[in-house]
C-alpha cells in the first residue's frame, strides 16, 4: 500500500461538482420563494 501524502489528491472534479450543487440550491431556494410569493399574492 502506498504511502498517503496529505493535500496531493486531484479534487477539481469534486470542487467543480459541489460549485454545481450549490448553484442548484441556490435556483432550487430563489424559485420556492417566487412561488410562494405568487401563491400568496394570487390567493389574497
Amino acid at each position: 500500500m502506498a504511502e498517503h501524502k496529505h493535500g496531493s489528491m486531484d479534487i477539481r472534479e469534486h470542487e467543480k461538482t459541489f460549485a454545481g450543487f450549490i448553484k442548484l440550491s441556490i435556483w432550487t431556494a430563489g424559485i420556492s420563494i417566487g412561488v410562494l410569493i405568487f401563491l400568496a399574492l394570487v390567493n389574497a
